[in-house]
């Protein structure tokens, strides 16, 4: 088995992706069970009336929170779900390399016929595996909980957001990997990635209240994953392809500098 890391990998995550995936379920499957209390109060609506309202940053610029599409998008995919998947991956990035170092077993990998590319490639392949499998999950939960009250929703465009999310993991994710093969630190890893990922997501958020963010958007994944609302228009196809460009340019970074870099085993 530790021929193969990517299989090692996979195998050592086994246990917490029971508990991921119990988690995932219970949270997604009630959020998606309040809809019926939410779908006959229109007045709801009126929080959001106000274009300036600092709520637009915690929920999205939705303008009907009572349809199918707005209450999935303002409880489910603008924060908690791409929360859930960005804190699994950025702990599996940043323990992938800088987490085995710490540990002391890159010693034990190292002593096996395998290129540090081939491991930073092989524990990205399998943290987007593991993501994807926790996205197919939120998938499922959400479409069985539509089933359950009757929520008219499409399977297809909830399965397009979800997996718009598991982009923005995978990005973030190889952020962490990079992070730890150039610091070989596991926490100063997680410090730093999670000050991006709070710092890009304000940018996007703040946008419907403060004017003088927008420009800035361009440079948050929070914008690509959701400014094109793929839950109603479906996967902007530029936007998913940004999000993939900039893991696969994380990925060769992660690649160069653990190359370089002298490592304490």
């Amino acid at each position: 088995m530790l021929s193969n890391v990517f299989l090692k990998t996979l195998r050592d995550q086994r246990r917490s992706m029971v508990w991921w995936t119990t988690g995932l379920v219970a949270i997604t499957m009630l959020t998606v069970l309040f809809y019926p209390s939410i779908k006959d109060s229109p007045e709801l609506d009126d929080l959001l009336g106000d274009e300036d309202s600092i709520m637009r940053a915690f929920v999205g610029d939705v303008p009907d929170l009572t349809s199918p599409e707005g209450f999935l998008n303002s409880q489910l995919y603008f924060l908690l779900a791409p929360i859930l998947l960005l804190v699994f991956a950025i702990s599996a990035g940043s323990g992938a390399v800088a987490g085995e170092e710490e540990k002391g077993s890159l010693d034990l990998l190292f002593s096996h016929p395998v290129r540090r590319a081939s491991v930073v490639l092989h524990k990205l392949a399998a943290m987007i595996v593991a993501i994807l499998g926790l996205s197919f999950v939120l998938w499922l939960t959400v479409v069985v909980g539509a089933l359950i009250v009757d929520m008219d929703i499409g399977m297809v465009r909830v399965a397009e957001a979800t997996l718009s999310a598991a982009l923005l993991a995978s990005l973030f994710g190889a952020l962490a990997l990079a992070l730890g093969c150039a610091t070989g630190k596991r926490g100063m890893t997680i410090g730093v990635s999670g000050a991006v990922t709070v710092l890009t997501y304000f940018i996007n958020a703040l946008r419907p209240v403060a004017d003088a963010i927008d420009p800035a958007r361009f440079v948050s994944p929070f914008y690509y994953y959701i400014d094109a609302d793929p839950i109603s228009n479906g996967l902007d196809p530029v936007h998913a392809l940004a999000m993939m460009a900039a893991t696969v340019l994380l990925a060769l970074a992660a690649v160069v500098t653990f190359e370089r870099r002298d490592i304490a085993v």
